[in-house]
């Protein structure tokens, strides 16, 4: 064998190893982005936690100071704005990786 054959050998063994190494990496799984059930679930979890924590935030005021609920009333209020605001920007998050999503994927395509 020459080395010109030794070298074309090589190259098409590389070649092989670099294919069969692409069939093997795992492929991007279809449901791998947030899914519609996890984003509702997780949206909800923030809402409630947002008014758990302002409730009891309120309670303790009005017990610690003994007042009637009127920090109750306050927190639980904040507690709801703070909810509805965290679940607005994880709406944006997922929208955003929709998007993106979507235009890798028409880049793709072009």
């Amino acid at each position: 064998m020459t080395d010109d054959d030794q070298k074309q050998r090589m190259a098409q063994l590389e070649a092989k190893i670099e294919a069969a190494k692409k069939a093997k990496e795992p492929k991007p799984r279809a449901d791998a982005d947030v899914s519609g059930g996890e984003l509702a679930w997780r949206m909800v979890i923030e809402m409630v936690s947002g008014l758990g924590i302002g409730f009891g935030i309120g309670y303790g005021l009005d017990s610690l100071l003994g007042t009637i609920p009127i920090f109750l009333v306050l927190f639980t209020l904040l507690g709801l704005v703070a909810g509805v605001k965290v679940m607005l920007r994880s709406a944006k998050e997922a929208q955003e990786k929709q998007t993106a999503a979507t235009a890798a994927e028409k880049d793709e395509r072009d």
